[in-house]
């Protein structure tokens, strides 16, 4: 009918300034590829740094109906969108929920989103503080990393990122918030984020060797966050 799923690599923002590369820019080549007649419009998508499912329509008010639909599927309880995870380290339990206060911090010149344990109904009140949750479960583990679907309940810039580093367990790839989690004899600790400004993720020698990389590549390590699943009403 009227929709259409794509995989989105990592990278790949969905905006983009006019002659940058972006999913929009890439809509009108992709409909005279397919000889819609319509053009398209995205429905939803992942963060620029995820990757995965990317559903598409070319009928104006299919899109308004379905934007509605994930919108008001958060009221109700419902998870209609489905991650899965990557992270560095394996979560001390096997499912669970993260819940937190998010916010945006700036940091010298750069805005960062930090965590706010027990944020005040006052910050909360003026939007200073988003209430945030995330369920997660694992579905597969090494001794090094785990597989996890992720279920956010809300939505928040960066928010499965955060989440996974109070779980101790960033996400494999994550330069951005991965700095926050620290080891001493093997045993993980949040760090605070304005003493630990993004850097490079840093990954022990064995997890190199399985992963095939030199210390050097690692800054090209895309985030592996990946938008596996939408339920559709």
């Amino acid at each position: 009918g009227v929709l259409l799923a794509l995989s989105k690599p990592p990278g790949l923002p969905i905006l983009g300034r006019p002659g940058d590369l972006s999913l929009d820019a890439l809509l009108p080549e992709l409909r005279q590829r397919l000889g819609l007649p319509a053009e398209l419009h995205v429905v939803k998508a992942p963060a620029r740094e995820y990757s995965g499912l990317v559903l598409l329509s070319s009928c104006y008010h299919t899109t308004k109906k379905l934007q509605q639909f994930f919108t008001n599927a958060r009221w109700r309880g419902q998870y209609p969108a489905t991650y899965r995870a990557i992270t560095v380290g394996v979560p001390a339990e096997a499912a669970g929920e993260i819940c937190t206060g998010l916010c945006w911090q700036q940091q010298g010149d750069r805005a960062m989103v930090v965590p706010v344990p027990a944020p005040g109904r006052r910050s909360l009140a003026r939007k200073d503080v988003k209430s945030t949750l995330t369920c997660y479960r694992v579905l597969s583990a090494t001794r090094d990393c785990a597989l996890l679907q992720l279920q956010p309940r809300t939505a928040f810039p960066e928010q499965l990122q955060v989440h996974l580093t109070l779980l101790l367990c960033p996400a494999l790839g994550d330069h951005e918030h991965s700095s926050r989690v620290g080891r001493v004899l093997g045993v993980p600790f949040f760090l605070a984020p304005e003493a630990n400004p993004p850097r490079t993720q840093v990954l022990d020698e064995e997890l190199l060797s399985q992963l095939g990389l030199s210390p050097w590549q690692l800054h090209r390590l895309p985030l592996h966050i990946h938008l596996q699943e939408l339920v559709l009403p």
